[in-house]
């Protein structure tokens, strides 16, 4: 499984339908508007972690 980076909820790879590729990564997510809110700030994400929806 993976993590959305925004939401920090699982995510399975073979079923995700929203997804980033990013600096050489791939990232899942489990709604556009993390993909969103990722897409924004990608770096406040990955350097803090997940943050939850606000």
């Amino acid at each position: 499984m993976a993590i959305d980076p925004v939401c920090g909820m699982e995510v399975d790879p073979k079923t995700a339908k929203i997804s980033k590729y990013y600096k050489g990564k791939m990232y899942y997510f489990c709604a556009p508007s993390c993909k969103a809110k990722f897409e924004e700030d990608p770096e406040k994400y990955l350097e803090g972690g997940p943050v939850g929806m606000e």
